[in-house]
């Protein structure tokens, strides 16, 4: 770690805020059972019925990450971007609200199978193997319940969302996020289970039968969700949970079909679908093993001219590819070693070398260089690793996270560029000197990313750069798809209203309301 966890130091609300809000907790009985969903469903839903409402995830693990604009003052009292889990910026925007770092003050970036990068409140605290940081997390409980306090004075409502499974027993005495974050707070819990995956009795069953007598009676209710087919043939189910557990049978939510047009909160999501989009331009991405922000990715998927496929490891990458793009990574070096280890960095030069074009996300616009530096082992081994050679710069990893909220017109192509910046690394070299993109408007502008010589290969640190729909259509034109009149914040904000709908037939949220306290 950069610094300790035990020193931490955050500027804590005012001893005298009101808390306001009633509150409620989701928590699952285990990892991706659809409780960000779910939350993100349960905050539009409320917005709707004029309630101000607030999400809130304690502790995220993920490599999807978006920037909030409000961050706790560093040490020289400046106060800047921060990062929450992409889950979180989803329910805001869910909740027609900003993100702030706050809805989720502990961020785990996972960068080796063993450790993450910790990043609280918005700020990166430094990289802490998992053994480490499991005995150091309960210096993070006072932030957590600051934060949590702070959305409590502000909304009438809060959604808290638990992580992996509340019944995790061996973890309860440092927990943050789950049963020993609702004790501290006082929360009453909703249990969430996925039926679509089989087990859902022995889950909840299961999950009574692991926690303690207290934490049993934190919890109000179980909700089925992900549920196909005829419910009445599942009835007798919940009565035998009910009278094993004690616990009210609170609904059931139904297999929801356009939840592939919600971003995805982390890369399980991709361990399914492997193809995505319409037919036409054929665009490959190689799933890389630390791979971050493949959301980027969504807005090209939904191209109907587009078809978008993950290459999963141990699989070329297709011949008849049009375009590759490399994602974002949280440990650039390592991802560089498995495309070598896939044989994917033979396919990327043979590739260009038949006229392929190539795009690099952050850090694949750093893989694209001649070589990634990491003197000080901020994303693993200290070291250098050669890269792919198709740009004329080199990077290096530096301590300083770079964090910039981005809606700007970009000068070389003319269009409106949205999205954001988050990245450590600088990058330099002659390949600059001819950029992808001039973000600003005159004296302002500034030249971001590079573009090789033939033009066929091209990067950039910017995310988000294909949901801006005149870059997209203009991006498609020059490589020879044809772009669609897709309006894909419109396709986005329409999925969460079908998705508010959808928990609106399912559920009783008068009844549930009243379950929070």
């Amino acid at each position: 770690m950069t610094q300790s966890l035990a020193d931490v130091v955050f500027t804590p609300a005012p001893a005298d805020l009101p808390k306001r809000a009633r509150t409620l907790m989701i928590q699952g009985t285990a990892s991706d059972v659809g409780k960000s969903m779910v939350v993100a469903a349960l905050c539009r839903a409320y917005t709707r019925r004029g309630l101000i409402v607030r999400p809130y995830k304690a502790q995220n693990m993920s490599n999807n990450a978006a920037v909030a604009a409000d961050c706790d003052p560093g040490p020289d009292g400046a106060v800047t971007h921060g990062e929450i889990g992409r889950a979180q910026a989803l329910q805001a925007r869910a909740c027609k609200v900003p993100p702030s770092i706050h809805m989720n003050p502990v961020l785990l970036k996972p960068q080796t199978d063993i450790g993450s990068q910790v990043v609280l409140r918005g700020r990166v605290l430094g990289n802490c193997p998992a053994r480490i940081y499991h005995k150091m997390r309960h210096a993070l409980m006072p932030a957590v319940l600051d934060s949590l306090r702070r959305l409590q004075a502000e909304a009438d409502l809060v959604i808290v969302e638990g992580a992996g499974s509340g019944a995790e027993v061996y973890l309860r005495s440092s927990d943050i996020t789950n049963m020993r974050l609702a004790e501290s707070a006082d929360l009453p819990v909703a249990i969430l289970s996925d039926i679509d995956r089989g087990g859902t009795m022995a889950a909840i069953v299961g999950s009574h039968a692991l926690l303690s007598e207290a934490d049993r009676a934190r919890v109000v209710g179980y909700i089925i969700n992900k549920f196909r087919g005829d419910f009445s043939l599942f009835e007798p189910g919940c009565r035998t949970i009910t009278e094993h557990t004690g616990w009210p049978f609170l609904g059931v939510i139904r297999w929801f079909d356009r939840a592939d047009r919600l971003p995805a909160e982390d890369s399980l999501a991709l361990e399914r679908p492997a193809e995505f989009g319409g037919r036409g331009l054929n665009v490959a991405v190689p799933r890389l093993s630390r791979i971050a922000n493949f959301d980027d990715l969504d807005p090209l998927a939904a191209e109907p001219g587009v078809s978008l496929k993950f290459v999963q490891p141990g699989n070329p990458i297709p011949a008849d590819t049009d375009v590759i793009i490399l994602p974002g990574s949280k440990a650039t070096r390592t991802d560089i070693n498995v495309l070598r280890k896939e044989g994917w960095d033979v396919d990327i030069l043979a590739h260009v070398r038949h006229g392929g074009r190539v795009v690099g996300l952050c850090a694949g616009f750093q893989m694209l260089g001649k070589v990634v530096r990491d003197p000080l082992g901020l994303e693993g081994p200290a070291g250098e690793t050669a890269g792919l050679g198709l740009l004329d710069v080199e990077t290096e990893i530096t301590p300083d996270k770079q964090l910039i909220d981005l809606d700007v017109t970009d000068r070389i192509s003319g269009q409106r560029v949205t999205g954001y910046e988050m990245h450590m690394g600088r990058t330099i070299g002659p390949g600059l000197d001819k950029p992808w993109l001039m973000l600003g408007n005159g004296a302002n502008a500034r030249p971001e990313g590079a573009v090789s010589s033939d033009g066929r290969v091209t990067g950039a640190y910017v995310h988000g750069l294909f949901g801006s729909d005149a870059f997209r259509a203009h991006w498609l034109t020059t490589v020879g798809a044809q772009a669609s009149a897709l309006d894909f914040e419109a396709r986005t904000e329409a999925a969460l209203e079908a998705l508010a709908d959808h928990v609106e037939a399912n559920l009783d949220l008068d009844a549930l309301l009243k379950l929070a306290r």
